[in-house]
């Protein structure tokens, strides 16, 4: 119940306009968010990386709706790319691109060549790109880009997400050499004809898909902050051979940090899902959504004086 009140928030933008004005808001805003400027994203991973992490990087923005913010969208990647080879924070920094605020909503052409770009500068910046999965609608538009990009472009990763019924079939047909891909829950309201609805249905796929991935041949990147989840991929490592080196652990900037350092300590590579940008509200209530410890956190701030 709980989540769903959230989500509607997360479409409100009548709610959207209370909490940007709300005094606690900064204080919320800056644990989970990097910043709204690249040099925030750029301060952010240094961080990161000097603690012995990854970084995956998300400019923050899904409503676009003209080519000119699309565009926009890409160059600020390029950008963004382009600062952290200087930096000397690739490969162990990558960017993880929504495919919707590339144009895919209007212009599935325009998106598939704003990606390719951004591939393009990312090989020139000795790292990788990884597709952000959406609503269930972009699925197959989204694997359908990620297809193409791949043949110049092998090192793309794809998000698969655990709650959508489909998901497992998706794992069989992507668990192959080379391919990257990372496992999460998801954080849209989906129907139930396509997407479980209870926690335990989703923990439950979230362990098929797992171990369908674990035990291919491609590269998985097991995204949650479940602490039995977690438990359960470092077991399924184990079982199928699988060094620190084949597989890795991601989970979002701000949430359970002394588990990410945790695992980095036990040899883990751990990647940290760093957003950056101004259009940080959606992103911020599906955070709330996903894990309900996260609300606590947001009450602690609203009832804050500082």
């Amino acid at each position: 119940m709980l989540r769903s009140v959230i989500l509607a928030a997360s479409r409100s933008s009548q709610v959207e306009r209370l909490v940007a004005t709300a005094p606690f808001t900064r204080d919320v805003v800056r644990r989970f968010v990097a910043g709204a400027a690249t040099d925030d994203a750029l301060r952010a991973t240094r961080e990161l990386v000097a603690d012995g992490q990854a970084v995956t990087l998300d400019y923050l923005g899904e409503d676009t709706t003209t080519p000119e913010q699309a565009n926009a969208t890409r160059d600020e990647y390029l950008t963004l790319l382009s600062g952290l080879a200087a930096a000397g924070l690739t490969p162990a920094a990558e960017v993880s691109v929504k495919l919707s605020a590339l144009g895919q909503m209007f212009d599935e052409q325009l998106a598939y060549d704003n990606a390719r770009a951004i591939c393009a500068a990312a090989d020139a910046a000795g790292t990788t790109v990884t597709l952000d999965m959406e609503d269930h609608t972009t699925t197959d538009s989204t694997l359908d880009i990620l297809a193409k990009l791949r043949k110049d472009h092998p090192g793309t990763g794809a998000v698969l997400q655990a709650y959508l019924r489909r998901t497992e079939s998706d794992c069989r047909e992507l668990a192959s050499a080379g391919s990257r891909v990372r496992l999460c829950k998801g954080a849209y309201k989906e129907p139930e004809s396509v997407a479980y609805q209870s926690a335990r249905e989703v923990d439950k796929s979230y362990v098929r898909c797992m171990n369908v991935l674990m035990s291919g041949d491609g590269y998985p990147m097991l995204a949650t902050h479940d602490p039995r989840l977690i438990a359960i991929g470092e077991d399924r490592a184990r079982w199928f051979d699988r060094d620190p080196g084949r597989f890795e652990f991601q989970m979002l900037y701000g949430i359970r940090p002394e588990e990410q350092q945790r695992l980095v300590g036990e040899g883990y590579t751990v990647r940290t899902y760093v957003p950056y940008g101004d259009q940080w509200y959606g992103y911020l209530m599906r955070r709330l959504a996903e894990r309900p410890a996260n609300v606590a956190f947001f009450g602690r701030a609203v009832l804050s004086k500082k």
